[in-house]
């Protein structure tokens, strides 16, 4: 744009040289002809100065009146407003520029009214169980001890309101980590003790392999607890008639990594794109399909990564990955 305003100024003080110069060297001294044949060039080259310069403004300014436009109708909640791309230039990166900005905000649009769906099919199903228990209790079909079974349909709510919590908390980025050095070894030894019973009751061997040189990591020990403890649970969900679990914690002078695998169905094919997604389950899952949404983001707050793969033989393998 700058380029074209300065090519158009150059012209100008060139047409008006020329025609100073002309009216310099002696106007008067020219005959009729030689005049009128002055006046003609010179009416000449103000048309076609005046239509190169109209021509120059409506390629410079039109973009700028269609960018204004689109950003009204975006601004009103008008959805797939998209500029068109020009040739190279400043205006085509501004286009797409904008282009890119209004699909970030037409998926994040749509990413919310799925989620608040979801939320609403998740908090359904626990509000009716407890309806109708309160009702039938109401009604004398059941006696008022039974709504001890409703105490479970309240955990379930309660839990999945603390996930949307943390995770809101991870998209506005103000989720706050309390770091210390901790020992990895440690933490993973604390998380498998705890689900000691439960794989002793489903008849999961636990293998727990700890390298050296993973203490001392500056991370949040309760937001990895939370995240491990997680990894664990799942896998102990797709080995209900035995299997075994191995936790593998290994370290390098870049990052450190705790792998979790087990000897499971894996993953399906049509999940392992989306497992990280919300309300995404595997299988009969009884979650509430937040579980591993919320530890990529608490690892992610870490700034590491957490990725999800079958393992050659069978089973799933996660894999939580810190730098040092």
């Amino acid at each position: 744009m700058f380029r074209r305003v300065i090519a158009l100024v150059f012209m100008l003080v060139l047409t008006g040289t020329v025609v100073g110069a002309v009216v310099a060297t002696g106007f008067a001294a020219l005959s009729g002809g030689e005049r009128w044949l002055v006046v003609a060039a010179t009416v000449l080259a103000l048309l076609l100065f005046a239509s190169m310069a109209r021509r120059m403004f409506r390629r410079t300014w039109a973009p700028v009146g269609e960018l204004i436009d689109a950003t009204r109708r975006l601004g009103d909640g008008e959805s797939g407003v998209r500029l068109t791309t020009r040739r190279p230039g400043p205006f085509a990166a501004v286009s797409g520029s904008f282009n890119r900005m209004a699909e970030r905000l037409e998926e994040e649009d749509e990413r919310r009214r799925r989620l608040l769906a979801d939320i609403g099919h998740e908090l359904r199903t626990p509000m009716t169980v407890i309806r109708g228990e309160i009702e039938a209790v109401l009604d004398g079909l059941h006696p008022p001890g039974s709504l001890s079974h409703v105490i479970d349909e309240v955990e379930l709510m309660e839990r999945l309101l603390d996930d949307l919590r943390v995770l809101a908390l991870a998209e506005a980025g103000r989720l706050q980590l309390h770091t210390e050095p901790i020992d990895l070894g440690e933490l993973a030894g604390e998380v498998l003790n705890s689900y000691t019973r439960r794989a002793g009751e489903q008849g999961v061997r636990v293998d727990l392999r700890v390298a050296d040189d993973v203490a001392g990591i500056e991370a949040d020990f309760h937001r990895l607890h939370q995240v491990l403890s997680n990894l664990v649970s799942n896998a102990l969900d797709q080995m209900p008639e035995g299997g075994e679990l191995v936790v593998l914690v290994t370290g390098d002078a870049a990052a450190v990594r705790i792998e979790v695998a087990d000897t499971g169905p894996g993953i399906g094919d049509d999940q392992l794109d989306s497992i990280f997604e919300r309300f995404v389950k595997a299988g009969d899952s009884s979650g509430t399909g937040l579980g591993l949404s919320i530890s990529r983001d608490l690892v992610v707050a870490h700034g590491g990564t957490l990725t999800a793969a079958n393992r050659t033989e069978h089973g799933a393998r996660f894999v939580i990955e810190l730098p040092r």
